[in-house]
């Protein structure tokens, strides 16, 4: 028996088979194979077609097929993963309204805040566990205010997964996690926030049908089943944002346990039990997703916008022709510090971690008789570390103290110098594991499907590829002082 994961991200689709049995990968895909471009009208703001998502998922999923590692009539459920708080809007024909607004769009931020301050500290703090800040609800606010004749068409609104699970199925359902990421959904009363809904004047019928996260979601269609080559009638019945799924592919479910991801955006992942919020919402509560009314997990996260996307923009504009390989290569050629070389990595977007502010990135002290091509790439990925550990001195001054992390070896993770740069900033060990989104995504399939009888049953074969421990912490707590110094100036 086979499971489908799809996991759409910012940069690419990843599609991935897994063998039910064994939870081991048979074969995966990527489409396309060049990192996708973010459109940017103004600036803060980010977009990305939900049309180009589906066109992509389609083509990863007709390269998986290619393979000829499986047998497509064996995929008995399909799970999806989504970058999360994007806006999707469609029609009462389900034709897509406008570009999908994105993650890391920031135009909302002032919208967050008249609603914060309309519904007020104590409700967002106590019942959201979030200022809307320019999360989902803030986003689908400025179409209301800026967009009156696209608003007027709307006829459900959506998280991303929910576009490309109505794409296969026809059916548009959503969950308490996407709600809760979308800030629409209230902690207590563990239903839509009526707070919210009266705040940005929303009705009610712009929301989709609320499910369990594992659950069917609809049943593919025939129509797209013939369009890639695979069964009919397979149910989705997993979907989630891809912060909640990393940690589920990483079985990250219960109190205390942590994940991390360092992609395009870099997260921390901390699973409590506590209807957690931080005062001023520079980390954030979601429901995670094994929550339950009577057996509460939230997760916490810690999001830095600028992460993988920082040492993209390195790689295009010094490295030349070089691969992410032969950049590490040379980074490690440099020794810690980068010989006073430092980077702040925030150029994507409104930060909340820094309390919204967008700050820009910035290279700092460049010695043209010293610095070179080698230097910038160390920095980049210190300076990658150093944000880390900025947000997590956050998590801990909210009482969330890991002591160990797990993380998939990919995107920044696969590097030594960004490994080394990461265990010794943070201070805390790192457990590396051979997982990925859409592996994560086809196993909570399986979950959702009753193909395993418990969360456990589905990680039965789940090892860890390397532990890093941190050996250095003496040096990477003066580099990041140093490097704190400048970030505070620019905040001032």
């Amino acid at each position: 028996m086979l499971l489908l994961g799809i996991d759409i991200g910012t940069s690419f689709i990843k599609v991935s088979v897994v063998d039910a049995d064994t939870q081991k990968s048979v074969a995966s895909a990527q489409y396309p194979e060049t990192e996708n471009s973010i459109t940017s009208l103004q600036s803060g703001w980010a977009e990305q077609s939900p049309e180009m998502w589906w066109e992509q998922t389609v083509q990863a999923i007709k390269k998986l097929i290619a393979t000829n590692k499986f047998d497509p009539k064996k995929i008995a459920a399909i799970g999806i993963s989504y970058q999360m708080h994007g806006l999707v809007v469609v029609d009462k024909n389900q034709n897509v309204l406008r570009d999908a607004i994105i993650w890391c769009d920031s135009r909302s931020v002032q919208i967050g805040e008249l609603a914060f301050n309309n519904i007020g500290a104590e409700t967002c703090s106590s019942c959201l566990l979030n200022s809307p800040g320019n999360f989902t609800a803030s986003k689908l606010g400025w179409v209301k205010n800026n967009e009156p004749e696209i608003y007027k068409q709307v006829d459900k609104i959506m998280l991303p997964g929910d576009f490309i699970a109505m794409k296969l199925t026809g059916e548009i359902t959503t969950t308490s996690s996407a709600l809760s990421e979308g800030i629409f959904w209230d902690f207590k009363k563990d239903k839509i926030s009526e707070d919210v809904m009266n705040a940005f004047g929303f009705d009610y019928s712009l929301i989709p049908k609320v499910q369990d996260l594992f659950s069917s979601h609809g049943k593919v269609s025939a129509a797209v089943a013939q369009q890639l080559s695979i069964p009919d009638k397979i149910p989705v019945t997993y979907k989630a944002g891809d912060q909640p799924n990393n940690a589920l592919s990483l079985n990250v479910l219960e109190p205390g346990e942590v994940a991390a991801n360092a992609g395009t955006s870099g997260v921390i992942y901390a699973v409590t039990d506590k209807l957690f919020a931080d005062k001023f919402s520079r980390v954030n509560s979601f429901v995670h997703v094994n929550h339950a009314s009577n057996e509460k997990r939230v997760g916490v996260l810690l999001c830095i916008n600028g992460a993988a996307i920082m040492y993209s923009w390195a790689k295009k504009v010094c490295g030349d022709s070089l691969s992410y390989k032969e950049m590490d290569q040379r980074a490690s050629t440099i020794k810690p510090g980068s010989e006073g070389l430092f980077v702040l990595p925030f150029g994507n977007g409104a930060e909340r971690m820094l309390e919204n502010k967008m700050i820009d990135a910035h290279i700092e002290n460049i010695d043209l008789n010293k610095h070179t091509k080698a230097h910038i790439f160390r920095a980049v990925q210190e300076g990658i570390a150093f944000a880390f550990r900025y947000g997590l001195d956050i998590m801990r001054e909210n009482d969330l103290h890991p002591t160990i992390i797990r993380a998939g070896k990919a995107n920044l993770f696969l590097s030594d110098v960004f490994m080394q740069s990461f265990v010794n900033a943070t201070g805390v060990a790192v457990e590396l594991y051979e997982n990925d989104g859409s592996v994560g995504a086809a196993l909570g399939a399986g979950v959702g499907a009753g193909i395993y009888k418990s969360n456990a049953d589905a990680y039965a074969n789940f090892k860890p590829l390397q532990k890093f421990e941190p050996t250095n912490l003496e040096l990477y707590n003066e580099l990041y002082h140093d490097w704190k110094k400048l970030l505070d100036a620019h905040l001032k």
